[in-house]
Parts: structure tokens; C-alpha cells; sequence
């Protein structure tokens, strides 16, 4: 019995793993990849199914002289420019245009960022319905850096320092999960084709599971469950919320053609569990990060323990990145949390305040809010810009490395490691002590 219940789990696996389900997903959303119809044979003699075919470039030159002949010519390729698209029109094998056959509301795209490990910037694709191309972009977009830079934020300075606390060691957590799990599982992204690569960012890394299902997921949930109670709403309004958001971001991977729905699925338990373990305890180890004598060390080696073991899993990826930027960003913010505390700044909201109640929306709340905003974000960019600038040449020079390719430079573990502790440590550190004493300063807080 156990046998046949093991068969059976790994059928339902592996079908939900062919990435022919990915492509009828894409192909139903109405994105629609302009592949070879037959492989090109380099040298070697071994096929390229990912072949973009020829293109007919429009010419820098000719765009620049001569604006209205340009439009004319998208005009004419019943095309507009959208989403990066250069001049390009892509053209089968046989030179006839891809874009033959389509409506007006058709769209020649390419994915926007290059792969930040290969400097793949994808291939051209169709998209047949923009509504949900930026509606899953917006999904896949709530999953990514400059996201988390605004998010948390925006809910530490604007609406509750402690829930944005407790936030970031969930996610901080949740990635050092996912992304190890993924290099322990060394699973590849779907087969293209048949699944268009709608984005190419991280199509280098491994793929199992989702680490942005798991983000999407662990976020709005944990979120949902620390205000709930804390302030005034209706229960039915913050989980459906928190549900929202999840599968937005859950079926945005699969249109992205980034995940198969196996991977998902995957990171959306995964992420259930990882929430289930630190929700009970995530109360103490905010205590302890405030309170506790020993709490920086403890922080900034357990941290820095987390990513030499995210590091020494495999070869380079953007998945380390990503992940020490996580556990330096939450390190950051545990530090400054621990100094807040210790100096008596930005004390939490006794509890015989609780429940907490929104204001009354006014314009002056509106103006101090959006400067608050405003003015943090910035401080915190340029932060990044500047400790970033600072930090690579000097990391080179320090371990006698060349500093002109800094993509090449930042694949070594001694530069790569050190440099995203201390950017986002410092990014992370001044969004919860130093941006809030400027606010005080500005007469915002």
C-alpha cells in the first residue's frame, strides 16, 4: 500500500513538473514565444532550441533622422513598441515576419533585465493580452529587491515599526530556506521551449522551489497574522488580502515561464512550514534582539554563519546574492533595533494601547507620509549607491583583484560575501535607527 501511495506521489510530481504545462499557461495568458521552427545547426553539430531567429534591425541612425518613417514602420508591422522593444522585429527562418498575422493589440516584448550571471538578455516574445502582462509583472515584481527596499520602509516609518521588524526576520529566514533548498535540490528552470523565458533575471539559478512563492507567501500571511488583532479590521478582509497577493505572485512565476507549477506549489508549503516554525518564537527573538546583552554578536555570527553556508553549497549564483543580502539586511535592522531599544528610540506602543486604530485620513497625514517616504527612500538609495561604490574596489584591492569587471569581481565568494553584508547591513541599519533620528530632526517622526 505504501509503494502504491509512493508511485502515485511521484506521478502527480512529475506531471506537474513538465513544463508543457508552463507553455499551455503562457500560451492561455496570450504570450506566444517566436522560437525556430527548425534548430540552427552550429559547427559542433548539436541543435539550439532556444534559437531567437534572424531579425530585421531597424538602425540607430535611421530612428534618430527620421521619426515619422520609424512609426510608420511599426505601423506597418501592426506592432507597437512595448516593454524594451528596440526597433526589433523578429523573423522566422524563412525571413517571413513573426508578426505577420497579428492584431493591433499585439505586442513584440523582451524581458527587460539581463541575466545578471550570464548577461542573457532573452529573446523576443508576443504578448497578446497587455493587461495580464503587467498584471503578472506587478506579481513578480512584489518578489524582487527594489520591492522590499520600499515595503518595509514604508511600514516601519509610516504604520508599525514592530510588525516591519518581525517582517524582515521572517523574510531574511524564508530566503536562506529557499535558496539553500535550492541548492541542495539542483533542479533546472522549465525547458525553453517550449516555455518562453518572459524573464531571464534568474534563469541561471536552480529552480526548486519558488523562493518568490515562498516571499509572496510568507509576507502578506505573517503580516496578516501580527496586525490581526493588533489593529482594527475585519478578519475576512486581511486574509483575503494576504491570499491575493500570494497567488499573484505564486501564478506570476509560472507566466513568467520561470517555475513549473511542481516548484510553486512547493514554495507556497514550504513557506506555510518555515511561517508555522518561527510564528510561536518570532515574538521572543524580536525581545531578545532589543533586550538581550549578548544580541549583536549572537546576530551578526549567526548571520554571517548562514551565509558562509548558502555560499559553500555550489558554484556562484545569483541565489547567493541574493541571499546574503537578505541575512545582512536582517542583521542591519537587528542591530539597529538593538540600539533603539538600548537608548530608549522608538519605543513600541504599550499594550493597553492595543487594538491600534487607523487615523483619520487627512492631508497633512497624507503630506508627512509621502515625505517620510520620500525623503527615507532616498537616503537609503543613496546609501546603497554610495557604500556600494566604496565597498567593491576597496574588497578588490584588499584580495588583489581586478576591479573592472565588477560582475566578474563579485562572483568570488571573499568579494561577494562581505560586500552584501556591509551594503545592506548599513542599508538596513539606516532604515530603523538613522532615517528615523533624521525624521526627528526634520520634525517628521
Amino acid at each position: 500500500m505504501e509503494n502504491v501511495l509512493v508511485k502515485k506521489f511521484v506521478q502527480i510530481c512529475n506531471y506537474l513538473q513538465d513544463p508543457n504545462h508552463v507553455a499551455r499557461f503562457q500560451r492561455f495568458c496570450g504570450v506566444q514565444g517566436t522560437f525556430c521552427h527548425k534548430p540552427n545547426k552550429p559547427e559542433s553539430g548539436e541543435s539550439q532550441p532556444d534559437c531567437p531567429g534572424l531579425r530585421k534591425r531597424v538602425q540607430q541612425g535611421e530612428q534618430s533622422s527620421d521619426v515619422g518613417s520609424f512609426n510608420r514602420a511599426a505601423r506597418d508591422a501592426t506592432v507597437p513598441q512595448v516593454n524594451g522593444m528596440q526597433g526589433d522585429v523578429a523573423v522566422g527562418p524563412d525571413g517571413a515576419s513573426a508578426a505577420a498575422d497579428v492584431d493591433l493589440d499585439t505586442a513584440i516584448a523582451k524581458p527587460l533585465r539581463r541575466n545578471s550571471l550570464t548577461g542573457d538578455v532573452g529573446q523576443e516574445f508576443l504578448i497578446h493580452n497587455k493587461f495580464l502582462f503587467y498584471l503578472f509583472t506587478l506579481g513578480t515584481e512584489l518578489g524582487n529587491e527594489m520591492f522590499f527596499i520600499i515595503f518595509f520602509p514604508f511600514l516601519f516609518w509610516n504604520i508599525d515599526a514592530l510588525v516591519s521588524r518581525r517582517l524582515i526576520v521572517v523574510w531574511a529566514w524564508n530566503l536562506f530556506v529557499g535558496q539553500s533548498t535550492k541548492d541542495m535540490v539542483r533542479w533546472s528552470r522549465p525547458a525553453s521551449p517550449p516555455v518562453v523565458k518572459v524573464e531571464v533575471f534568474y534563469n541561471s539559478e536552480y529552480s526548486m522551489p519558488s523562493t518568490h512563492a515562498m516571499t509572496g507567501t510568507a509576507l502578506p500571511f505573517c503580516l496578516f497574522m501580527l496586525t490581526y488583532g493588533r489593529w482594527q479590521y475585519p478578519f475576512l478582509f486581511g486574509f483575503s488580502v494576504a491570499l491575493s497577493w500570494s497567488v499573484l505572485v505564486c501564478v506570476s512565476r509560472v507566466y513568467m515561464g520561470m517555475h513549473s507549477v511542481l516548484e510553486v506549489i512547493t514554495g507556497f508549503l514550504y513557506s506555510l512550514l518555515v511561517l508555522a516554525f518561527f510564528q510561536p518564537i518570532l515574538d521572543r527573538i524580536d525581545t531578545f534582539y532589543m533586550m538581550g546583552h549578548y544580541a549583536p554578536l549572537v546576530v551578526v555570527v549567526s548571520h554571517v554563519s548562514m551565509g558562509l553556508v548558502a555560499f559553500s553549497l555550489d558554484s556562484w549564483s545569483t541565489s547567493r546574492g541574493d541571499t546574503a543580502q537578505a541575512l545582512g539586511t536582517g542583521a542591519g535592522a537587528a542591530l539597529a533595533s538593538h540600539v533603539n531599544y538600548q537608548l530608549g528610540l522608538l519605543l513600541d506602543p504599550p499594550l493597553s494601547a492595543l487594538p491600534l486604530t487607523l487615523p483619520t485620513i487627512s492631508t497633512g497625514l497624507v503630506v508627512r507620509s509621502l515625505l517620510r517616504f520620500l525623503i527615507g527612500v532616498t537616503v537609503l538609495l543613496i546609501t546603497r549607491m554610495i557604500m556600494k561604490a566604496l565597498t567593491i574596489p576597496f574588497l578588490c584591492r584588499l584580495f588583489g583583484l581586478p576591479s573592472d569587471d565588477v560582475r566578474r569581481a563579485r562572483q568570488h565568494m571573499k568579494v561577494e560575501l562581505p560586500y552584501r553584508y556591509i551594503v545592506y547591513g548599513v542599508v538596513g541599519f539606516s532604515c530603523v535607527c538613522f532615517v528615523p533620528l533624521l525624521f526627528r530632526i526634520l520634525n517628521l517622526a
